[in-house]
């Protein structure tokens, strides 16, 4: 409680400026408002009840399961195919067509029929279609070396090697998980008002989910009918160590431009949330403990993240050496002062790497899920408002705007080649975002308006010659062009996380950091780039299984335990 003596801290959210830099996305950490997170929250809090309807596999890993979540009012089923797929087969690449695995998230529970007409469709994949009952459409591939050795393992009636299983960390990774209408699936419109799908990406996480459930499932019921004499299961424990391995590409970089409102939403209940903390005028004994805690967890999981992309390397350096520094500060800080957060974030933020800051951010927010939490609905979005555009607005206020969203843009020349050296494009055959390479491409009839700092500086000079005070709507009419970059500036006025304030085209982009902040924000860890362009990551590793959801602590996974901090 604040006391007399304690004088009031005004704590304000960080500035766009300082956040909405590529470098800094690109060292977001997964955190409570994950979606992973929030999800489980919500279904351990609500009483949610899982059943293992079928599981009839067979000792190659072919044939159907089914998983349901039974909730307050509705109930979702996970449809599970295994596929016995040559070796020579297997890909992670998008134009791939068969897979270990495929999936789709039913809405109920499905009879014969359901899954008849699903078995003849899931497994094509993009060359099947579904209908407005299935809400994802997932696929899989195994990692084969850490899959086999398990298998293997357990039919001998051993455990797995633990230190395999941590340098891996999942034995099948998705290579896609589609929702929101595609290929016939329902539309995000249709289910959006459902309580339990209100936070973006509910669906999607609960996919993931109960695909790591089948997955484990899979590889002890492979050695059970391999040698059902001295196979064995995982032990718990280790079991949970064993997430779902992702492979992300350059689809979903285009997500956080496309989507400015929502991506906003994301980034304001994110800096909301540490402002809240840092706003916290004393602490206690259990949100010290508890921040402790997570600091050794954390130092312990940073020991299982690996990774060959030079930028990462780096990056991880620099966590490891910032870990380091924060540890030895909190040896000699006193969290019973005043303000002990915001002291703790001020230093981190004059001594720690944007990385370092950033995992700093997250363990702030880890004691104070009663502050925090709630944020969680303030994360989805309305889009269809921000697209009727203001004709009224006078080009004078249009430029203010322009100067304060995209000042950084001033900064470039944007003739130069390198200014321009990339250029977005949907790829005819997948209907995939790609990038090209814009001297080496002629791209120009395909480029997709990406590129919001270039498309700002060339309305602010057809801008310069008019008057301050004529309305907006009599330019349109003239340059109809404009129309994406006026509505953009017009969001970004009223969503100030909205904009990306780097250059989305440039020679020196690096794709991945815009798929690690999202992947962030799903929950995801272990980011591990394999170009400047994908990166595999790992989701819900150390979470709890369906069946042990309501017996094992609440929302204490995203970190591994270790005996220092049980």
């Amino acid at each position: 409680m604040e006391t007399a003596t304690t004088p009031k801290v005004t704590i304000t959210r960080r500035t766009p400026d300082t956040v909405m830099r590529l470098s800094r996305l690109g060292s977001f950490h997964q955190s409570r408002l994950s979606f992973m997170r929030v999800l489980l929250r919500r279904l351990r809090q609500e009483g949610w009840r899982y059943e293992r309807r079928q599981f009839d596999i067979d000792a190659r890993g072919v044939g159907v399961a089914v998983y349901t979540m039974h909730g307050p009012d509705r109930a979702y089923s996970l449809v599970a195919f295994g596929h016995d797929l040559p070796p020579e087969a297997r890909s992670d690449r998008v134009i791939a067509t068969a897979w270990d695995a495929t999936f789709t998230l039913f809405d109920g529970i499905p009879d014969a029929a359901d899954i008849a007409r699903l078995g003849a469709e899931i497994p094509l994949q993009e060359g099947g279609r579904v209908s407005a009952r299935e809400l994802s459409v997932s696929r899989a591939n195994r990692s084969v070396r850490l899959f086999d050795h398990v298998v293997s393992a357990l039919a001998a009636g051993h455990q797995p090697d633990a230190d395999l299983v941590a340098r891996v960390g999942y034995v099948m990774r998705t290579t896609a998980v589609y929702g929101s209408g595609k290929l016939g699936a329902a539309d995000r419109e249709a289910i959006a008002i459902r309580p339990e799908f209100l936070p973006p990406f509910q669906v999607e996480m609960l996919t993931v989910w109960l695909i790591r459930a089948f997955v484990l499932d899979l590889v002890e019921e492979m050695a059970r009918q391999r040698a059902p004499d001295t196979a064995t299961v995982i032990a718990p424990d280790l079991r949970r160590q064993i997430g779902i391995g992702n492979s992300t590409g350059l689809g979903m970089a285009p997500f956080l431009i496309s989507h400015p409102i929502l991506f906003n939403n994301w980034i304001m209940a994110r800096e909301e949330a540490l402002a809240r903390v840092r706003a916290i005028d004393r602490s206690t004994p259990q949100t010290q403990a508890r921040f402790h805690a997570m600091l050794t967890r954390a130092r312990h999981a940073l020991g299982l993240w690996r990774s060959d992309h030079p930028v990462q390397v780096a990056r991880l350096a620099d966590l490891r050496a910032d870990l380091d520094r924060l540890s030895a500060h909190m040896a000699a800080t006193d969290l019973t002062q005043p303000y002990p957060w915001d002291g703790l974030w001020c230093w981190g933020a004059r001594h720690l790497s944007e990385e370092g800051q950033e995992m700093l951010l997250s363990l702030l927010l880890e004691p104070h899920g009663d502050v925090v939490d709630g944020l969680a609905c303030c994360m989805s979005a309305q889009e269809s408002d921000g697209f009727v555009i203001d004709g009224a607005m006078t080009v004078g206020r249009l430029r203010a705007i322009l100067g304060e969203v995209y000042g950084w843009a001033h900064d470039l020349d944007w003739q130069a080649p390198e200014a321009q050296a990339r250029t977005w494009y949907v790829s005819a055959a997948k209907q995939e975002p790609r990038l090209g390479e814009t001297l080496h491409e002629d791209l120009g009839d395909y480029a997709q308006p990406l590129a919001p700092g270039r498309d700002a500086m060339r309305l602010e000079a057809a801008l310069q010659d008019l008057p301050a005070d004529a309305p907006i709507a009599g330019f349109l009419l003239a340059h109809p062009e404009h129309r994406h970059s006026v509505r953009r500036a017009q969001i970004a006025s009223r969503h100030p996380y909205a904009e990306i304030r780097n250059n989305t085209i440039g020679a020196d982009l690096m794709p991945i950091d815009m798929l690690r902040a999202k992947l962030s924000f799903f929950g995801a860890g272990y980011f591990d780039p394999r170009s400047d362009r994908w990166v595999r990551i790992n989701m819900y590793r150390g979470a709890p299984f369906p069946h042990e959801l309501h017996d094992l602590p609440e929302d204490d996974w995203a970190y591994p335990a270790t005996e220092a901090s049980a």
